[in-house]
């Protein structure tokens, strides 16, 4: 497709130890019927690249790319959720930026289309980058399972990614709680000027940034919207020790932002999921499946429980319930 006048949007991926999938994910973008202005990828090492170059398979994917791909070093000390990427953002110049995960691969060649609809014309009742008098801030795409993903999995994809596209704000509350504020910078496209204009991600998160910078966005009268014909490959067989891990983290992070958390409750959608998957198994005739549903879903509860308390435990739990351990220091 011809670009359109001015620079469109420019892609942020943040890398570590990138494998296959990234070079899936490079190689999609470059398909995409609206082409990206530059790719800017973050890239987390534990020593620099020889003239801060990458090399090997890695080098020749970025040196392949139609796209001009620039690639900006950090330590793993340096890293961090949202601090990196706001440090990215510095890096773009265009009207949007799309942030992604190195490990999400495009569907088709539509995904940048669709994700620029909600500003560009009519979308679920918005126009033009507004519904009514709230102003869209963001888009977020649908996650598809990949090939590998395991069928518990592909239930939780289907409950958090449904089929229909939808606007967001802060009027959805009393219906949809906590996922009011849901938007995955597995893949989303930020509106950059509003973005920096609200002081970009918060700085030196656990985790969840995107949710954090989007609950805040609802709460003062902006819309995120998602996108549901914008779909990326995405998914993880997490065992439940790692599933106990990640919604510690989930829940530290809601812990500490009260100011977009506070009074709203998230058991109750995981409980859905796990009546709603229970059925879906049962009726699909894999009941099978169910004390594995069971005890993940405990998984899960019991490092949230956790996360949310995590104040009220020494440090030396704290570290060891934790996904991300640095995070807490020595």
């Amino acid at each position: 497709m011809k670009k359109e006048e001015g620079k469109i949007l420019d892609v942020l991926i943040p890398v570590y130890r990138p494998d296959a999938k990234l070079g899936h994910l490079l190689h999609m973008l470059n398909r995409q019927r609206l082409l990206p202005e530059k790719i800017v990828l973050m890239v987390t090492e534990e020593k620099p690249f020889p003239g801060q170059m990458p090399e090997g398979v890695f080098g020749r994917w970025v040196s392949e790319s139609r796209i001009p791909v620039e690639c900006h070093f950090l330590s793993r000390e340096e890293f961090d959720h949202g601090g990196t990427r706001n440090a990215g953002m510095g890096f773009c110049d265009s009207d949007f930026v799309l942030c992604m995960t190195q490990d999400a691969v495009p569907e088709n060649e539509f995904l940048t289309e669709e994700l620029l609809k909600p500003f560009r014309g009519t979308f679920c009742g918005a126009e033009e980058g507004r519904l009514g008098d709230v102003e869209l801030l963001v888009s977020y795409g649908r996650q598809l399972p990949a090939k590998d993903c395991k069928l518990l999995e592909r239930y939780t994809r289907g409950f958090n990614y449904p089929e229909e596209s939808r606007v967001k704000t802060a009027a959805d509350i009393p219906e949809l709680g906590i996922k009011t504020f849901f938007a995955s910078n597995v893949c989303a496209l930020y509106k950059r000027s509003l973005f920096l204009a609200r002081g970009g991600f918060p700085e030196r998160t656990i985790f969840n940034e995107d949710m954090i910078f989007a609950g805040r966005a609802v709460r003062d009268g902006y819309g995120i919207t998602y996108a549901a014909e914008a779909r990326v490959l995405h998914s993880h067989n997490l065992s439940g020790a790692a599933q106990f891990h990640r919604n510690f983290d989930l829940a530290v992070s809601q812990a500490e932002h009260p100011e977009v958390f506070g009074g709203i409750r998230s058991e109750g959608e995981g409980l859905r999921l796990v009546k709603t998957t229970a059925l879906s198994l049962i009726n699909g005739g894999n009941g099978f499946l169910l004390p594995a549903l069971f005890w993940t879903s405990a998984c899960k509860y019991a490092g949230y429980f956790l996360g949310k308390r995590y104040r009220k435990l020494p440090k030396k739990v704290i570290r060891a319930c934790s996904m991300n351990k640095r995070y807490w220091g020595d």
